[in-house]
């Protein structure tokens, strides 16, 4: 660890050129959302953090969808956001956690109870904040404190059963394992239910095989509950790898390897249990550890599994997520193959019809049904970090040139494929695309997507409809999607293209990339103002990025770091020519590299790395995340 910048290596970059245009769209991006995120906040929050919205909120759902208006706040910040911004995020978060334990279901923190769909989705501005500020105490309280909920460590919080290596319930969280699940734990979510398929085949006078179930209608709830409480309450299910992401992100803080070891452990108490399954991931695990215990046998059937209410898109998306947090900290890449084996497992169960490969997504007691397009999103995942060609081709097979050769800016694309994107983000098997020689228009298309779908977030949010202290928040329960459909967040095209990997999985996955960047004259993280990059290549032992000072009147420094997390090492730069050709090249190591753009300049770096030569952290150029702040360890009793 280095105490200054100066004592990094240094690129100099001093030949002014006309800025491109992607690198102008980046800027404009930047100077748009510094504005409109604040704008957003002013509008829907109180001073002091708290949404303006109801005085109650009862259930178990929506304790999560708050967080997902305004977690992209810390993110774009770390990606070179405005001060501003970081600080009005630290105290929406604040806000919101305090609003929420005064309705009931936030207790120490931390949702009281629920599952790690909603788990992931809420936790991910929480993630955010270890790449804003590494250094913050309270985080890193946290941080620890909510991993302990999962390995045993919290009395009130018995979540983990260490010798199954299983979690005991797919409704967990602060208050510990749900057993039991009440009446009013999904009321607030009824009415949308009733435009999901049955959860159960044998609801009496629902049809199994419709796709809507009247959970509004009292009779059919009380049935629902029933079966709930008696064959999905208790017990794992595949949903819960998403609390990998949670114990990789203390890992990230501390560096303890108990938090490793737990992600190892609990992926291969999966990987097991789909090996005695015949290679098909079960969707239910009984307290026992036997498959199928309180579902007659069945390895279908569970809680969010294979049929209900998403299907594989609830069992793929979690096998991505700890299969990346497993291979991220411990740089081993065979801890994706639990995902790449379902994935082939259903390429195997697909048809061809109309010249398209269709994939099953749910299983039925009478078999697989609901084929759907492959979505590549899930193998791009995998193979943005073991740059495996045979990821690449698991990506690449089923390609629908409907769906994924062209920007998407409506963000659709779930009920046609077997996956889907949310959150303004559902371009990641077009960045793939990029990344594999195609359409180099991309990055262009994209931003100018974006600043479009920006421009109309923040339109409508301006309206009169969306005025929070006039409108009605109790016109309907799934009000509380409000924030995140008019939030003006969208930062995909600022992520990818300069962080060079897709896109975070919206459901809980950390933000993989191969570069980072932080301002040496700010000493804080993100490009510094006036600055651009646009990563235009990745191999197994290389990466290729432009970067642009778009100010032609003022030098700029930034530090380049490799990995998202640090996990990569420089080992040279070759300076790219207007012709594509290598020129000098620039012998490097450690992590960092400093970059100074003269006034107007531009260069184009093709760096060798070797990929993860170095423990995943957050640590900075100045500073390492385990010895940042020492913990507060409060009073013995």
């Amino acid at each position: 660890m280095t105490s200054t910048a100066a004592e990094l290596p240094l690129i100099h970059a001093g030949k002014p050129s006309a800025p491109p245009r992607w690198a102008l769209l980046q800027r404009q991006i930047f100077a748009l959302l510094d504005t409109a995120a604040i704008e957003f906040a002013d509008r829907y929050t109180r001073p002091d953090g708290t949404l303006i919205w109801r005085d109650r909120w009862p259930g178990m759902d929506g304790s999560d969808d708050p967080y997902e208006g305004f977690m992209n706040m810390p993110l774009f910040y770390a990606l070179g956001g405005s001060e501003e911004v970081y600080r009005r995020s630290r105290q929406i978060w604040d806000g919101i956690t305090w609003q929420w334990t005064e309705y009931g279901q936030i207790h120490r923190e931390f949702d009281g109870y629920y599952d790690w769909m909603h788990h992931g989705e809420s936790n991910l501005f929480f993630y955010f904040f270890g790449l804003a500020d590494p250094a913050a105490l309270k985080d890193r309280q946290r941080a620890r404190r909510f991993a302990g909920f999962y390995t045993g460590a919290d009395p009130e919080a018995q979540n983990y059963d260490a010798e199954k290596r299983l979690i005991r319930s797919p409704i967990t969280g602060s208050r510990g394992p749900r057993f039991v699940q009440t009446a009013e734990d999904w009321s607030t979510h009824r009415e949308i239910l009733d435009n999901y398929l049955p959860p159960f085949e044998d609801i009496p006078g629902v049809d199994p095989g419709a796709q809507a179930c009247p959970w509004s209608d009292d009779r059919v709830y009380r049935d629902i509950l029933e079966r709930i409480n008696a064959r999905q309450a208790r017990g794992d299910v595949p949903l819960n790898l998403g609390a990998t992401s949670l114990l990789a992100h203390a890992f990230l803080y501390d560096g303890e390897e108990k938090y490793r070891r737990w992600v190892v452990d609990y992926l291969d108490a999966w990987t097991e249990r789909t090996a005695r399954n015949g290679g098909i991931t079960p969707d239910n695990i009984g307290l026992s550890g036997d498959i199928g215990e309180y579902n007659d046998g069945k390895w279908w059937g569970g809680y969010y599994g294979w049929r209900w209410p998403h299907g594989s898109f609830s069992i793929l998306e979690p096998l991505c997520v700890s299969g990346c947090n497993a291979a991220l900290l411990t740089g081993d890449m065979a801890h994706l193959d639990l995902a790449r084996s379902q994935l082939d497992l259903l390429w195997s169960l697909g048809r061809d019809e109309g010249g398209q490969r269709l994939v099953p997504n749910r299983h039925y007691d009478d078999g697989w049904r609901d084929y759907r397009i492959p979505h590549p999103m899930y193998a791009v995942c995998l193979w943005s970090l073991s740059m495996n060609e045979e990821d690449a081709v698991r990506a690449e097979r089923g390609w629908s040139d409907e769906l994924f050769n062209a920007v998407d800016p409506s963000y659709s694309g779930y009920g046609r494929t077997n996956g889907g994107h949310m959150g303004f983000n559902g371009n990641t098997a077009q960045w793939f695309r990029f990344m594999r020689g195609a359409d180099p228009d991309y990055p262009v298309k994209l931003l100018e997507a974006n600043l479009a779908t920006i421009s109309e977030q923040i339109s409508t949010f301006r309206s009169s409809e969306f005025d929070p202290l006039t409108m009605d928040h109790y016109r309907e329960s799934m009000t509380i999607h409000m924030w995140q459909q008019l939030t003006p967040m969208v930062i995909e095209g600022l992520a990818q293209l300069t962080l060079g990997g897709p896109m975070h999985v919206y459901h809980g996955g950390l933000q993989q990339a191969r570069f980072r960047y932080f301002d040496p004259a700010a000493r804080r993280p993100g490009l510094p103002p006036g600055t651009a990059a646009l990563v235009e290549a990745l191999t197994a032992a290389s990466a290729t990025v432009t970067l642009v000072n778009t100010d032609a009147d003022s030098a700029r420094e930034l530090i380049v770091q490799a990995g998202g997390f640090g996990e990569h090492a420089f080992l040279h730069a070759d300076l790219i020519d207007e012709s594509g050709a290598p020129g000098e090249r620039i012998e490097l190591a450690g992590r960092w590299v400093r970059v100074r753009l003269d006034a107007g300049a531009s260069v184009r770096l093709r760096f060798g790395l070797r990929r993860f030569a170095n423990a995943p952290s957050y640590d900075t150029p100045w500073q390492r995340a385990a010895g940042a702040v020492e913990p507060i360890l409060g009073r013995e009793v």
